[in-house]
């Protein structure tokens, strides 16, 4: 159950119109990164836990509520970038005010190329936020990720904070508004936050890699290919132990001729692991049962309701 509280959760403010930011802002409104995807990707994620994993649904459907009080924030902040656009662009006439706004003939020039890239901003929409990039691209629901396994998910969700977060680092270099600096400082905080939930929550699910159930041939975990010509580099990542599985990195130096000599990888021997294909069937079938005994354990038989009122006191 929503209901809307009217006052923002963090006071956005500017200190004076700024159109073509406000366009660039939209990129967190509805683009690929920004606050509506995070919102409809961990609202619909929330789900899939509801019975089995309640305690993920708590935090899913409250960071979910969360961003679309984000998205108020960023909306309002459009707004109030636009200034009386919505009203001038009601004024049909040449020497609207919506021209002073725009300071002569180079800042109406760039009104003119704001409106060729992303023309339903201001020509549709009247000088209102729209569920767009700042390209005018609509919002897509393909943006969301959700798998249905909270392993897999809170690693999407983690993913998606760190994208949110970079475009708050760039969207304030190309404003010198300390107001809006401000707001969007708030937001990227937030975003570093919610990462920080996300991966904690991921913690107390174990094991939880490599995310799913089951465990991966171990004759193919732990070899790098060497796909490229040229000097080769070394890091922890071909080197050493691998992070997750703790197994030894197998350098493929000639990844080519490895192919061929093992008939297509057919034939390729486990190296650099104690784990074998007994212990890796042993573990998908431990882990199988657990999980799936988990998930049908909440879910009863029969009738079934989703909540039991009340559940908050009255």
């Amino acid at each position: 159950m929503f209901y809307h509280v009217k006052e923002l959760q963090f006071n956005a403010r500017v200190s004076k119109p700024d159109p073509a930011f406000a366009s660039l802002l939209l990129e967190q409104f509805g683009g690929a990164n920004g606050e509506l995807k995070a919102a409809m990707q961990y609202f619909v994620q929330a789900f899939s836990v509801r019975q089995p994993y309640p305690d993920q649904y708590d935090m899913l459907m409250d960071i979910a509520t969360e961003e679309f009080s984000h998205l108020e924030i960023v909306g309002a902040t459009i707004q109030m970038l636009l200034g009386p656009i919505n009203g001038e662009l009601k004024n049909a006439a040449e020497e609207a005010e919506i021209m002073q706004l725009l300071q002569g003939k180079a800042k109406k020039e760039d009104f003119i190329h704001n409106a060729m890239v992303n023309p339903q901003f201001f020509v549709l929409s009247g000088g209102g936020p729209t569920l767009t990039n700042s390209q005018g691209v609509p919002w897509n629901g393909s943006y969301v990720d959700a798998n249905g396994d909270p392993t897999v998910d809170l690693r999407s969700n983690i993913a998606a904070e760190s994208r949110a977060k970079i475009v708050y680092e760039y969207l304030m270099q190309f404003t010198d508004d300390p107001y809006v600096k401000e707001t969007l400082s708030f937001l990227m905080t937030r975003e570093v936050a919610h990462f920080q939930m996300f991966e904690a929550a991921l913690e107390t699910i174990q094991p939880n890699f490599p995310p799913g159930v089951l465990q991966g041939d171990p004759r193919y975990s732990n070899n790098y290919f060497n796909m490229s010509n040229g000097p080769d580099v070394k890091g922890p990542w071909n080197e050493g132990k691998s992070p997750g599985l703790g197994e030894t990195w197998q350098y493929v130096e000639e990844p080519f001729r490895h192919v061929v000599e093992t008939n297509g990888m057919i034939d390729h021997k486990t190296n650099g692991t104690d784990r074998t294909m007994k212990s890796v069937d042993k573990m998908d079938k431990a882990l199988s049962q657990e999980r799936s005994k988990k998930v049908k354990a909440a879910v009863p038989k029969g009738e079934n309701q989703w909540c039991k009122y009340p559940q908050i006191s009255l």
